[in-house]
């Protein structure tokens, strides 16, 4: 093998050696989300970051590597929730008919709004003081709806007078007087009906 060949060989190598540190590292980074989602659902007042790392299985100097403060850890968290809903819409749709797609965007939304749980203080401090923008959040929200109820109405499944902002104060309203956890089968009934009044009247 020329001293080319060598060379590529080891570039090659060396490239590929930096490539699974990257993946272990993002791995990673996703394994302590998804635990920190859960926690922040499962929990009445906002979890240290200790008891997170402990619940994640790792040591509070890892968990900082990844966010290096409740903030950052908070945003990651709160920005993975609004994708899984945005993109949630177009997934749904590609899976089910539309009115099934709604009706399973609705609890994508609860399981959204239980999240906030356990780190509303931090939540409610970083939207006012900017770090994150509400009125952006929301115009994703009412875009993945509206998606929705654009397939719906096409499809004649779905009543065309409704308006994403009347679906989505709905939603706050029920999750508000029946938030999750605690309150599904509630929560579930009022989302059926809802459900029967966004579907158009029989004719005849």
């Amino acid at each position: 093998m020329n001293d080319r060949n060598i060379t590529g060989a080891r570039s090659a190598s060396e490239a590929g050696g930096d490539r699974t540190p990257r993946a272990d590292a993002a791995r990673n980074r996703e394994q302590l989300l998804a635990v920190a989602t859960r926690v922040f659902t499962s929990a009445d007042t906002e979890p240290s970051m200790r008891a997170i790392a402990r619940d994640a299985g790792v040591g509070i100097a890892t968990l900082y590597r990844h966010f290096p403060s409740r903030e950052s850890l908070v945003d990651a968290v709160y920005q993975d929730q609004v994708a899984r809903l945005t993109t949630g819409a177009r997934e749904l749709l590609g899976e089910l008919p539309p009115a099934a797609a709604m009706r399973r965007w609705m609890d994508l939304f609860g399981d959204w709004i239980a999240t906030k749980n356990g780190m509303l203080d931090t939540l409610l401090a970083m939207i006012e003081s900017g770090e994150i923008t509400h009125a952006r959040t929301r115009a994703e929200l009412l875009t993945a709806i509206t998606t929705i109820l654009d397939a719906g109405s096409e499809a004649g499944v779905l009543r065309s007078d409704v308006t994403a902002d009347d679906i989505a104060a709905s939603l706050i309203g029920i999750f508000t007087v029946f938030p999750p956890p605690g309150h599904e089968a509630r929560a579930s009934r009022l989302l059926d009906l809802l459900m029967d009044g966004l579907r158009p009247a029989s004719k005849g």
